[in-house]
């Protein structure tokens, strides 16, 4: 294959891939404080607990039933830990902090899932405009995230998806969805910086996405990439989508930008296909994703003229293969073209190393309502326990992170020397 554009690269070579030290807690956990570290220790240990989990989603769902007011609680348990608050203005201090303290930038995401009616759906407009107006006065904020099913019906998108005739109602309905699409783009356009990354769903929603993502690609991603879509690589359809969006882009000159992911709904996609009766599109072993992630972040990098690439991924494999391409293609590490990402309040071992490295890094910063973003923080505690490896690495980290500092403290006491152990008269001076 032909090599593609190339920038300057910047750095020595194979330095990054000598010195860059995902172990070292100290930069990792800057930003906590000591109880800040304990408090993140509980939760991942009670995270780790599949019993546990179980348990407090089933509470948690007879409290909302029961309008039960839990809203402390939930603050208290981790609410603050995996979101930056409940409105913009609450997630400036954690926005801030991040860069500050750790040269890490923000996404912003107002984390209400799946809706159903026209009134939330305008809401979620109105959350994203304000998004992007924050994110264009702070250059710390160089995404905003918008979710499509919090912007319309999902059996809309499934009926695009499948290629179904829709009726007036819902033609009048995926209008309205075009609509607060081009309008959030249309104002991400006017800036020369904020860029929408539009959220990832459920396969046969996503593919009614995917329709709509790429008129959005057309119509502004000319000058610039304003638009990205979230590739679920544990699909093993999406290098094809890839490469048939390259294609297309090319001809049509265009740019693509693309979040890849490993995925988030894997039980509920391989449970429906299994009742449904139809090839789940989930692969088969997490090695085959593994796999397939990789090769999406190779082929991305190669036609890096044509795409813009975000890697959101907590798997440090995967983020050194993407240094050494870099370095293979002599990218340079703060190419604006190439970024990773991690969760809030996750993987800080990997976005505060690469950001003191030089690396674009980004935390994803959800906000919303404390009852309307439980939902998310659910499916994100159900995607945790499938990755018992991973929770049992963060723990690791932190804990190791809590024994340096006592250590470190212990160290830094002064003791006040009498005189030589066996030496009397020194304790008489």
């Amino acid at each position: 294959m032909a090599n593609p554009q190339k920038t300057k690269h910047t750095r020595p070579s194979l330095l990054t891939k000598r010195f860059l030290n995902f172990e070292n807690t100290e930069i990792a956990f800057g930003l906590k404080s000591n109880v800040d570290l304990k408090k993140a220790a509980f939760l991942f240990k009670t995270i780790g607990n599949k019993q546990l989990v179980k348990l407090f989603k089933h509470m948690l769902r007879i409290f909302l039933f029961l309008k039960i007011p839990i809203d402390s609680v939930l603050r208290n348990i981790a609410f603050y830990h995996f979101s930056g608050g409940e409105n913009i203005r609450d997630c400036k201090k954690t926005i801030s902090d991040l860069y500050h303290n750790g040269s890490v930038f923000s996404i912003l995401s107002y984390s209400v899932e799946k809706k159903s009616d026209g009134k939330n759906f305008d809401e979620t407009l109105k959350a994203a405009i304000a998004m992007i107006a924050c994110s264009n006065h702070s250059p710390f904020i160089p995404f905003i995230v918008i979710k499509p099913s919090s912007l319309g019906c999902c059996n809309i998108y499934q009926k695009i998806a499948g290629h179904s005739t829709l009726n007036d109602k819902e033609n009048k309905e995926w209008l309205k969805i075009q609509y607060r699409f081009d309008t959030i783009c249309t104002e991400a356009d006017k800036t020369d910086r904020v860029r929408i990354m539009v959220d990832a769903e459920e396969s046969w929603i996503q593919n009614g996405v995917d329709v709509l993502v790429k008129e959005m690609m057309r119509r502004y991603n000319t000058e610039r990439v304003v638009i990205f879509n979230t590739v679920q690589m544990y699909r093993w359809d999406r290098l094809q989508y890839l490469r048939s969006l390259r294609l297309m882009a090319k001809e049509e000159n265009f740019k693509v930008g693309v979040k890849l992911v490993r995925g988030s709904y894997m039980e509920k996609e391989r449970s429906r296909a299994k009742a449904k009766g139809y090839q789940s599109p989930i692969c088969i072993t997490k090695e085959r994703t593994d796999a397939n992630f990789n090769a999406a972040l190779r082929y991305c990098i190669h036609y890096i003229g044509t795409f813009e690439l975000f890697s959101g991924t907590h798997n440090e494999k995967s983020v050194k293969l993407m240094i050494d391409l870099m370095d293979e293609y002599q990218i340079a590490d703060n190419d604006l073209r190439i970024w990773f990402g991690q969760l809030l309040g996750m993987g800080d071992h990997i976005s505060f190393n690469l950001a003191a490295n030089g690396f674009n890094v980004a935390k994803c910063v959800p906000y919303g309502p404390v009852k309307e973003v439980i939902p998310y923080l659910l499916r994100r505690a159900n995607e945790n326990v499938s990755m018992k490896s991973q929770i049992s690495r963060e723990l690791r980290l932190i804990l190791a992170e809590i024994k340096r500092r006592k250590t470190d403290f212990a160290s830094s006491v002064p003791v006040k020397v009498y005189g030589e152990i066996g030496n009397e008269n020194n304790f008489l001076d």
